[in-house]
């Protein structure tokens, strides 16, 4: 793959390279899949109410948060017989596929609460190398070919996963109810399936591919880019640092202050407190520059995520609101569908059951069409450009959630499947394709995992205020969250006005 040791160029990848390369993708979201469309159920099949869904999630993308950044970092400065991300493919990969292997035995709701947190964090160690993978071998004229390459393997990957439980329930007779407290076999063989899928296709990408050294990287850089792309923002003087840490504390003080004043969600502390340790990170790593000591992973980070490139900024807007739509899904969309379409809540029900699985379906359903979407999202960018391109697939996102709201038969929520596919297939390449030319090659990890922020927050504040809003504004009822989610959606796709993107030539095709 990567022979000619001289070149100062990064040379376009074939059809087979890029395909060796991405094929991971397709077993690490047959986990993630498992997770977003069965892990609720669990959590409600092991005595969790509606209401108390979202702070069982909770742990994981508080996890994410620290997990992204620190394995972005380490792995911009590995180098091994593996390579330089490959060795986070595989140990991410063998900790998630122990963790689904264990999910679906967890004898209670806290053990199953904290597999989930492990098992996030294992597929953030997997998952988060990968995109900047793709930054590191392709050129930027097949970056958005990559990385849908990537949503294509997601999207294959998530077909089989989601559907599992309806597949092992449907076509191989075994029970999708059990009594109350245990989680059906369905589930169970589903998730036996998804891990052993998952390792098998991570060690595929890892033991076929090839990466650039270090020295070959830095080259490259040099060469395509000049001094431009890896020029990095000067360091902020302390006061700035001082200013922002003012800000986030009193922030975090005042919020807390209301929540216990006001009897606000108390899952809201977890705002609060992330405030207070953002402040007190400010402050540590302000006392680090004035003293000279600030050259370690920790402030380097810190520094990192304030004086991250401008498009970057614009684009994090972006992913929150498209992210949180995303969270209202994975975590209501089983709640919503088995009370507005099938109107019950009863988790021991039939009626119930048939709900969850069918989520399963629908779930397998818009990772299909996100798939045929992937193929077509590198001619559309070519086109009307990557910003086009994601806005366009935001706003079908959009009107396909609100349409859960209006259709009633809920064999028709296969046609709202078509715009979320779009939509996902959509936010799994386009910020990264933009985002890549953007980042200095040697950083290239940990702006990707600083990037997963903006993944990961949204996460939270939906699993902080969701359950909030849908008690006190709409009576509990859990198919609001996917309102609120196409709302979300919108929003998003209005403030890609504000990223500047800096369209380049058209993105070429693979050759042999």
């Amino acid at each position: 793959m990567h022979n000619d040791k001289k070149t100062a160029v990064r040379p376009e990848l074939s059809f087979l390279q890029i395909w060796n390369m991405c094929f991971g993708f397709f077993g690490i979201q047959m986990g993630f899949a498992l997770q977003n469309a069965n892990v609720s159920r669990i959590f409600q099949s092991l005595g969790a109410s509606v209401e108390e869904i979202p702070i069982l999630w909770i742990a994981a993308p508080v996890t994410g948060l620290l997990v992204q950044p620190i394995v972005g970092y380490y792995s911009d400065r590995t180098w091994g017989r593996l390579g330089r991300r490959r060795p986070y493919f595989l140990f991410g990969a063998i900790a998630t596929t122990a963790a689904l292997l264990f999910m679906p035995h967890a004898p209670g709701l806290w053990i199953a609460a904290g597999t989930l947190w492990i098992m996030d964090a294992s597929i953030n160690v997997s998952m988060e190398p990968f995109r900047a993978f793709v930054g590191d071998n392709l050129p930027e004229e097949q970056r958005s070919l990559g990385f849908a390459m990537q949503s294509f393997f997601i999207g294959t990957g998530a077909i089989l996963a989601s559907a599992l439980p309806w597949i092992f329930a449907n076509w191989l007779n075994i029970d999708s109810t059990a009594a109350a407290g245990e989680i059906p076999d369905s589930v169970r063989y589903a998730f036996y399936t998804g891990g052993v899928g998952l390792l098998l296709a991570v060690c595929w990408t890892v033991f076929s591919s090839e990466e650039y050294a270090p020295e070959q990287l830095a080259a490259f850089a040099m060469a395509e880019d000049g001094d431009t792309p890896g020029e990095e923002a000067p360091l902020p003087p302390p006061g700035r640092l001082i200013v922002g840490a003012t800000i986030a504390m009193v922030s975090g003080v005042v919020l807390s202050a209301l929540v216990y004043a006001l009897a606000w969600d108390q899952q809201l502390l977890i705002l609060a407190f992330g405030l207070v340790l953002f402040a007190v990170a400010l402050a540590i790593v302000t006392r680090m520059l004035v003293r000279d000591r600030a050259d370690n992973g920790f402030a380097e980070v810190v520094l990192d995520f304030v004086t991250m490139p401008a498009t970057m900024r614009q684009l994090a807007v972006v992913q929150f609101f498209s992210w949180f739509a995303l969270f209202a899904m994975w975590i209501y969309a089983t709640a919503a569908v088995t009370s507005h379409h099938f109107g019950t809540s009863d988790t021991s029900s039939a009626e119930f059951n048939a709900g969850a699985d069918w989520v399963g379906v629908l779930f397998a359903a818009y990772n299909g069409f996100a798939a045929l979407a992937a193929v077509g999202l590198p001619w559309m960018a070519r086109r009307v450009g990557r910003r086009g391109t994601h806005a366009i697939a935001l706003l079908c996102g959009a009107a396909a959630f609100a349409s859960f709201f209006v259709i009633q038969d809920p064999g028709w929520l296969l046609l709202s499947m078509v715009g979320v596919g779009i939509a996902w297939a959509s936010i799994l390449s386009m910020p990264y394709a933009i985002l890549s030319i953007h980042l200095p090659a040697h950083k290239m990890g940990v702006y990707m995992g600083i990037f997963n922020f903006f993944i990961v927050l949204p996460q939270i504040v939906a699993a902080s205020l969701l359950g909030l809003l849908l008690r006190e504004l709409f009576g509990g009822e859990p198919i609001y969250a996917m309102t609120l989610g196409a709302s979300s959606l919108a929003l998003a796709a209005l403030c890609l006005a504000a990223v500047e993107d800096g369209e380049s030539t058209l993105e070429s095709g693979p050759h042999a």
